[in-house]
Protein backbone atom coordinates (compact mmCIF):
# COMPACT_ATOMS: atom_id res chain seq x y z
CA UNK A 1 0.00 0.00 0.00
CA UNK A 2 1.44 3.74 -0.83
CA UNK A 3 0.43 6.44 -1.08
CA UNK A 4 1.51 9.49 -3.31
CA UNK A 5 1.22 13.43 -1.95
CA UNK A 6 3.68 16.36 -3.26
CA UNK A 7 4.82 20.02 -3.75
CA UNK A 8 7.14 22.17 -4.93
CA UNK A 9 8.66 25.47 -3.93
CA UNK A 10 9.77 28.31 -6.19
CA UNK A 11 13.13 28.54 -7.64
CA UNK A 12 15.35 31.10 -5.90
CA UNK A 13 18.85 32.02 -6.37
CA UNK A 14 19.15 33.83 -2.84
CA UNK A 15 16.75 31.87 -0.59
CA UNK A 16 17.48 34.56 2.54
CA UNK A 17 17.27 37.73 0.66
CA UNK A 18 14.13 35.94 -1.41
CA UNK A 19 11.87 35.24 1.45
CA UNK A 20 12.37 38.64 3.00
CA UNK A 21 10.24 39.71 -0.25
CA UNK A 22 8.51 37.28 -1.51
CA UNK A 23 6.64 39.44 -3.97
CA UNK A 24 9.69 41.02 -4.88
CA UNK A 25 10.64 37.33 -5.80
CA UNK A 26 7.77 37.01 -7.53
CA UNK A 27 8.16 39.86 -9.72
CA UNK A 28 12.15 39.11 -10.27
CA UNK A 29 11.97 35.40 -11.39
CA UNK A 30 12.29 36.19 -15.31
CA UNK A 31 16.30 36.91 -14.00
CA UNK A 32 16.90 33.60 -12.41
CA UNK A 33 17.18 31.57 -15.49
CA UNK A 34 19.61 34.39 -17.44
CA UNK A 35 21.41 34.65 -14.16
CA UNK A 36 22.35 30.82 -13.96
CA UNK A 37 23.52 30.28 -17.41
CA UNK A 38 26.62 32.56 -16.39
CA UNK A 39 27.71 30.27 -13.36
CA UNK A 40 30.69 28.41 -13.89
CA UNK A 41 30.22 24.46 -14.23
CA UNK A 42 31.56 21.99 -12.23
CA UNK A 43 31.66 18.39 -12.30
CA UNK A 44 29.84 16.68 -8.98
CA UNK A 45 32.13 14.03 -6.74
CA UNK A 46 29.81 12.61 -4.09
CA UNK A 47 29.54 8.58 -3.91
CA UNK A 48 25.56 9.00 -5.42
CA UNK A 49 24.95 6.02 -6.67
CA UNK A 50 21.50 5.68 -8.90
CA UNK A 51 19.42 2.98 -7.69
CA UNK A 52 18.77 0.09 -10.71
CA UNK A 53 16.94 -2.43 -8.50
CA UNK A 54 14.14 -3.31 -10.99
CA UNK A 55 12.25 -4.98 -8.58
CA UNK A 56 11.61 -1.18 -7.16
CA UNK A 57 7.46 -0.72 -7.02
CA UNK A 58 7.46 2.81 -7.98
CA UNK A 59 8.45 5.15 -11.17
CA UNK A 60 10.05 7.91 -9.37
CA UNK A 61 9.45 11.06 -11.15
CA UNK A 62 11.43 14.77 -10.33
CA UNK A 63 10.67 17.58 -12.01
CA UNK A 64 12.29 21.07 -12.48
CA UNK A 65 14.70 23.17 -14.84
CA UNK A 66 18.56 23.03 -16.56
CA UNK A 67 19.99 25.86 -17.58
CA UNK A 68 23.40 26.95 -19.32
CA UNK A 69 24.20 29.49 -21.32
CA UNK A 70 21.14 29.11 -23.33
CA UNK A 71 17.55 29.75 -21.89
CA UNK A 72 16.45 27.49 -19.33
CA UNK A 73 14.68 24.00 -20.12
CA UNK A 74 11.77 22.56 -18.13
CA UNK A 75 12.47 19.07 -17.34
CA UNK A 76 12.14 15.95 -15.27
CA UNK A 77 13.78 12.68 -14.64
CA UNK A 78 12.17 9.30 -14.70
CA UNK A 79 14.03 7.01 -12.72
CA UNK A 80 16.89 9.47 -12.94
CA UNK A 81 16.91 9.54 -16.81
CA UNK A 82 16.52 13.36 -17.67
CA UNK A 83 13.70 14.53 -19.95
CA UNK A 84 13.73 17.73 -21.45
CA UNK A 85 10.49 19.30 -22.08
CA UNK A 86 10.46 20.64 -25.73
CA UNK A 87 14.05 21.44 -25.55
CA UNK A 88 13.85 23.46 -29.10
CA UNK A 89 11.66 25.78 -27.81
CA UNK A 90 13.72 26.88 -24.73
CA UNK A 91 17.14 26.25 -25.87
CA UNK A 92 18.30 29.53 -27.25
CA UNK A 93 20.20 32.23 -26.40
CA UNK A 94 18.05 34.88 -24.16
CA UNK A 95 16.71 37.78 -26.38
CA UNK A 96 14.17 39.52 -26.18
CA UNK A 97 11.13 38.02 -25.83
CA UNK A 98 10.69 34.29 -24.05
CA UNK A 99 13.66 33.74 -21.95
CA UNK A 100 12.62 30.08 -21.12
CA UNK A 101 10.75 27.82 -17.99
CA UNK A 102 10.74 26.69 -14.99
CA UNK A 103 8.95 23.56 -14.31
CA UNK A 104 7.40 23.82 -10.56
CA UNK A 105 4.97 20.38 -10.27
CA UNK A 106 4.61 17.21 -11.49
CA UNK A 107 1.91 14.47 -11.56
CA UNK A 108 1.14 11.22 -13.61
CA UNK A 109 -1.47 9.35 -14.59
CA UNK A 110 -1.54 6.08 -16.04
CA UNK A 111 0.81 6.95 -19.21
CA UNK A 112 0.41 10.52 -19.21
CA UNK A 113 2.88 12.60 -17.59
CA UNK A 114 1.86 16.12 -16.15
CA UNK A 115 4.04 19.03 -15.52
CA UNK A 116 2.91 22.85 -14.56
CA UNK A 117 5.24 26.29 -14.33
CA UNK A 118 6.26 28.74 -15.83
CA UNK A 119 7.46 30.40 -19.18
CA UNK A 120 9.57 34.16 -18.83
CA UNK A 121 9.17 36.90 -21.58
CA UNK A 122 11.22 40.17 -21.21
CA UNK A 123 11.16 42.87 -23.69
CA UNK A 124 12.73 46.37 -23.64
CA UNK A 125 9.79 48.16 -21.01
CA UNK A 126 8.02 44.96 -19.76
CA UNK A 127 8.13 41.69 -19.19
CA UNK A 128 5.73 39.00 -17.70
CA UNK A 129 5.76 35.09 -16.55
CA UNK A 130 2.56 33.09 -17.94
CA UNK A 131 1.24 30.01 -16.24
CA UNK A 132 1.58 27.15 -18.09
CA UNK A 133 0.93 23.33 -18.09
CA UNK A 134 2.94 20.32 -20.56
CA UNK A 135 1.01 17.06 -21.24
CA UNK A 136 3.71 14.75 -22.14
CA UNK A 137 5.85 17.36 -23.35
CA UNK A 138 2.66 19.22 -25.35
CA UNK A 139 2.03 22.80 -24.07
CA UNK A 140 -1.74 23.12 -22.51
CA UNK A 141 -2.72 26.57 -22.48
CA UNK A 142 -4.31 28.32 -19.42
CA UNK A 143 -7.30 30.79 -20.65
CA UNK A 144 -8.41 33.78 -18.48
CA UNK A 145 -4.53 34.74 -18.11
CA UNK A 146 -3.38 37.87 -16.92
CA UNK A 147 -1.40 40.45 -18.54
CA UNK A 148 1.12 40.40 -16.16
CA UNK A 149 2.79 37.79 -13.55
CA UNK A 150 1.23 34.24 -13.82
CA UNK A 151 2.61 30.83 -13.05
CA UNK A 152 1.07 27.65 -12.49
CA UNK A 153 2.82 26.18 -9.51
CA UNK A 154 1.22 23.02 -8.57
CA UNK A 155 -0.67 20.24 -10.34
CA UNK A 156 -3.02 17.08 -9.13
CA UNK A 157 -4.99 14.61 -11.66
CA UNK A 158 -8.26 13.30 -10.40
CA UNK A 159 -9.58 10.45 -13.26
CA UNK A 160 -9.42 12.56 -16.50
CA UNK A 161 -9.67 16.34 -14.82
CA UNK A 162 -6.21 18.01 -14.48
CA UNK A 163 -5.93 20.94 -11.73
CA UNK A 164 -3.47 23.48 -12.11
CA UNK A 165 -2.87 26.46 -8.86
CA UNK A 166 -1.27 29.30 -9.07
CA UNK A 167 -1.93 33.13 -9.51
CA UNK A 168 -2.64 35.30 -12.36
CA UNK A 169 -1.61 38.93 -11.41
CA UNK A 170 -3.03 39.34 -7.65
CA UNK A 171 -5.72 36.87 -7.81
CA UNK A 172 -4.89 33.56 -6.00
CA UNK A 173 -6.68 30.82 -8.21
CA UNK A 174 -6.82 27.58 -10.28
CA UNK A 175 -7.71 26.25 -13.23
CA UNK A 176 -9.76 23.36 -14.36
CA UNK A 177 -9.31 21.75 -17.71
CA UNK A 178 -7.62 24.91 -18.24
CA UNK A 179 -10.38 26.98 -16.94
CA UNK A 180 -9.83 29.24 -14.00
CA UNK A 181 -11.26 29.44 -10.99
CA UNK A 182 -10.79 32.25 -8.93
CA UNK A 183 -10.11 32.12 -5.02
CA UNK A 184 -10.16 35.75 -4.73
CA UNK A 185 -11.17 38.95 -5.80
CA UNK A 186 -7.67 41.04 -6.75
CA UNK A 187 -8.55 43.19 -4.07
CA UNK A 188 -4.86 42.19 -1.84
CA UNK A 189 -2.83 40.30 -3.74
CA UNK A 190 -3.17 36.50 -2.86
CA UNK A 191 -1.50 33.37 -4.47
CA UNK A 192 -1.82 29.83 -4.72
CA UNK A 193 0.98 27.16 -4.03
CA UNK A 194 -0.55 24.28 -3.90
CA UNK A 195 -3.59 21.91 -5.13
CA UNK A 196 -4.77 18.15 -4.02
CA UNK A 197 -8.28 16.49 -4.82
CA UNK A 198 -10.06 13.89 -2.66
CA UNK A 199 -13.04 13.11 -4.37
CA UNK A 200 -15.13 15.77 -5.18
CA UNK A 201 -13.29 18.13 -3.05
CA UNK A 202 -10.65 20.36 -4.52
CA UNK A 203 -8.44 22.06 -1.78
CA UNK A 204 -5.94 24.89 -2.70
CA UNK A 205 -3.32 26.19 -0.03
CA UNK A 206 -1.53 29.31 -0.22
CA UNK A 207 -2.00 32.98 1.26
CA UNK A 208 -3.59 36.42 0.88
CA UNK A 209 -1.14 39.88 2.04
CA UNK A 210 -3.76 42.57 4.04
CA UNK A 211 -0.66 44.89 4.84
CA UNK A 212 3.27 44.95 4.65
CA UNK A 213 4.53 41.58 6.17
CA UNK A 214 1.41 40.37 7.05
CA UNK A 215 -0.01 37.29 5.15
CA UNK A 216 -2.80 35.28 6.20
CA UNK A 217 -2.24 31.77 5.67
CA UNK A 218 -5.41 30.22 4.65
CA UNK A 219 -6.39 27.39 2.26
CA UNK A 220 -9.64 27.37 0.29
CA UNK A 221 -11.59 24.08 0.15
CA UNK A 222 -14.15 24.13 -2.64
CA UNK A 223 -13.42 27.36 -3.25
CA UNK A 224 -14.37 28.25 0.68
CA UNK A 225 -11.04 30.34 2.29
CA UNK A 226 -10.29 28.90 5.54
CA UNK A 227 -7.76 31.12 7.37
CA UNK A 228 -5.20 29.50 9.93
CA UNK A 229 -3.47 32.92 10.98
CA UNK A 230 -4.80 36.16 11.55
CA UNK A 231 -2.97 38.31 9.36
CA UNK A 232 -0.70 39.90 12.46
CA UNK A 233 2.80 38.59 11.31
CA UNK A 234 4.19 37.31 7.85
CA UNK A 235 2.29 33.42 7.71
CA UNK A 236 2.27 31.08 4.53
CA UNK A 237 1.11 27.75 3.62
CA UNK A 238 3.10 25.77 1.18
CA UNK A 239 1.80 22.42 0.74
CA UNK A 240 -1.81 20.81 1.20
CA UNK A 241 -2.64 17.14 1.42
CA UNK A 242 -5.70 15.53 1.82
CA UNK A 243 -6.23 12.24 3.25
CA UNK A 244 -9.55 10.82 3.59
CA UNK A 245 -11.21 13.25 5.46
CA UNK A 246 -8.04 14.67 7.35
CA UNK A 247 -6.45 17.88 5.56
CA UNK A 248 -3.02 18.43 6.52
CA UNK A 249 -1.06 21.80 5.68
CA UNK A 250 2.57 22.62 5.72
CA UNK A 251 3.80 26.45 6.09
CA UNK A 252 5.57 28.83 8.52
CA UNK A 253 5.49 31.84 10.53
CA UNK A 254 7.42 34.75 11.05
CA UNK A 255 7.71 35.66 14.59
CA UNK A 256 8.54 39.32 15.61
CA UNK A 257 11.96 39.03 16.83
CA UNK A 258 12.90 37.42 13.28
CA UNK A 259 12.33 33.53 13.73
CA UNK A 260 10.87 31.59 11.66
CA UNK A 261 8.53 28.83 13.08
CA UNK A 262 7.56 25.68 10.59
CA UNK A 263 4.49 24.53 10.91
CA UNK A 264 1.90 22.38 9.37
CA UNK A 265 -1.84 21.91 10.92
CA UNK A 266 -4.39 19.03 10.87
CA UNK A 267 -7.67 19.56 10.52
CA UNK A 268 -7.19 23.39 11.57
CA UNK A 269 -4.96 22.42 14.67
CA UNK A 270 -1.36 23.60 15.14
CA UNK A 271 1.91 21.58 15.56
CA UNK A 272 5.36 23.75 15.53
CA UNK A 273 8.18 22.00 13.97
CA UNK A 274 11.36 24.40 14.66
CA UNK A 275 12.41 27.77 15.00
CA UNK A 276 15.24 29.50 12.91
CA UNK A 277 16.72 33.05 12.99
CA UNK A 278 17.06 31.88 8.96
CA UNK A 279 14.88 32.38 6.24
CA UNK A 280 14.21 29.33 5.57
CA UNK A 281 10.81 27.40 5.25
CA UNK A 282 8.15 24.40 5.50
CA UNK A 283 8.29 23.78 1.87
CA UNK A 284 5.59 20.27 1.30
CA UNK A 285 3.58 17.63 3.34
CA UNK A 286 3.29 14.11 2.88
CA UNK A 287 1.29 11.33 4.58
CA UNK A 288 1.58 8.09 5.04
CA UNK A 289 -1.13 6.12 7.02
CA UNK A 290 -0.59 8.00 10.84
CA UNK A 291 3.14 9.39 9.87
CA UNK A 292 3.30 12.90 9.06
CA UNK A 293 6.29 13.80 6.95
CA UNK A 294 7.23 17.45 6.21
CA UNK A 295 10.52 18.44 3.77
CA UNK A 296 12.38 22.34 3.57
CA UNK A 297 15.45 23.51 5.26
CA UNK A 298 16.65 25.15 8.13
CA UNK A 299 19.73 27.32 8.90
CA UNK A 300 22.63 25.88 10.95
CA UNK A 301 24.11 29.65 11.50
CA UNK A 302 26.44 29.74 8.06
CA UNK A 303 24.43 27.60 5.79
CA UNK A 304 20.91 26.47 5.15
CA UNK A 305 20.90 22.60 5.80
CA UNK A 306 18.21 20.36 3.61
CA UNK A 307 16.13 18.14 5.72
CA UNK A 308 12.97 16.50 6.50
CA UNK A 309 10.81 15.97 9.21
CA UNK A 310 8.95 12.73 10.60
CA UNK A 311 6.25 13.45 13.29
CA UNK A 312 8.17 16.42 14.26
CA UNK A 313 12.14 14.68 14.02
CA UNK A 314 13.94 16.14 11.80
CA UNK A 315 16.28 13.94 9.73
CA UNK A 316 19.21 16.17 7.41
CA UNK A 317 19.52 15.67 3.97
CA UNK A 318 23.16 17.13 3.80
CA UNK A 319 25.78 18.16 5.77
CA UNK A 320 25.55 22.12 6.18
CA UNK A 321 28.94 23.05 4.58
CA UNK A 322 27.28 24.69 1.70
CA UNK A 323 23.40 25.81 1.10
CA UNK A 324 20.48 23.39 0.45
CA UNK A 325 16.95 22.70 0.04
CA UNK A 326 14.31 20.48 -0.20
CA UNK A 327 10.97 21.07 -1.85
CA UNK A 328 8.89 18.05 -1.94
CA UNK A 329 8.28 14.89 -0.61
CA UNK A 330 6.64 11.71 -1.06
CA UNK A 331 6.56 8.29 0.41
CA UNK A 332 5.72 4.51 -0.84
CA UNK A 333 5.66 2.04 1.92
CA UNK A 334 9.00 2.67 4.09
CA UNK A 335 10.64 4.13 1.52
CA UNK A 336 10.77 8.48 1.62
CA UNK A 337 11.47 10.60 -1.72
CA UNK A 338 12.70 14.28 -1.72
CA UNK A 339 13.72 16.09 -4.25
CA UNK A 340 15.68 19.89 -4.01
CA UNK A 341 18.71 21.72 -4.94
CA UNK A 342 22.06 22.13 -3.15
CA UNK A 343 25.13 24.44 -4.00
CA UNK A 344 28.11 23.18 -6.30
CA UNK A 345 30.25 25.31 -4.35
CA UNK A 346 29.45 26.96 -0.86
CA UNK A 347 28.23 30.43 -1.06
CA UNK A 348 27.96 30.40 -4.87
CA UNK A 349 24.08 30.08 -5.10
CA UNK A 350 25.33 28.13 -7.80
CA UNK A 351 22.69 24.93 -7.48
CA UNK A 352 22.08 21.36 -8.58
CA UNK A 353 19.48 19.14 -8.74
CA UNK A 354 18.78 16.43 -6.29
CA UNK A 355 16.98 13.90 -5.13
CA UNK A 356 17.70 11.83 -1.89
CA UNK A 357 15.67 8.25 -0.79
CA UNK A 358 15.82 7.49 2.68
CA UNK A 359 18.68 9.85 3.30
CA UNK A 360 20.89 9.00 0.21
CA UNK A 361 21.27 11.03 -2.66
CA UNK A 362 20.56 9.74 -5.82
CA UNK A 363 22.39 10.23 -9.04
CA UNK A 364 20.24 12.56 -11.61
CA UNK A 365 21.90 12.39 -14.99
CA UNK A 366 23.03 14.99 -17.30
CA UNK A 367 22.96 17.56 -14.04
CA UNK A 368 26.75 17.78 -14.89
CA UNK A 369 26.29 18.90 -17.78
CA UNK A 370 24.86 22.14 -17.11
CA UNK A 371 25.63 25.19 -15.67
CA UNK A 372 22.53 24.89 -13.35
CA UNK A 373 19.72 22.38 -12.36
CA UNK A 374 16.84 22.64 -9.66
CA UNK A 375 14.09 20.15 -8.84
CA UNK A 376 11.10 21.52 -7.62
CA UNK A 377 8.41 18.47 -7.34
CA UNK A 378 8.49 14.49 -6.99
CA UNK A 379 5.74 11.90 -7.78
CA UNK A 380 5.60 8.62 -7.42
CA UNK A 381 3.37 6.79 -9.85
CA UNK A 382 3.15 2.87 -9.01
CA UNK A 383 4.50 0.54 -11.53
Amino acid sequence: MWEILSNKKLSVINKKSCQLNYNAMKKNDFLILIVLGFFSCQKETSKEVYNTNTSQQVDVYVAGYVSDLSAGIPAYWKNGRLVLIDSAHYNFIPDYGLTGAIANSIAVSGKNVYVAGKEMFVGPRSWISQGIFWKNGLPVALTGGSTGTEAANSIAVSGTDVYVAGYGGTVAKYWKNGNPVNLTDGTNDAYANSIAVSGTDVYVAGYEEIGYLQWVAKYWKNGNPVNLSDGTKYAELTSIAASGTNVYVSGYEKTGNGVVVFKYWKNGILVNLTGSTGEEAANSIAVSGTDVYVAGSEGNGSFDVAKYWKNGSPVSLSDGTKNAYATSIAVSGNDVYVAGYEEKIAGSYDYVAKCWKNGNPVILDDVSKYRASEAHSIFLAKK
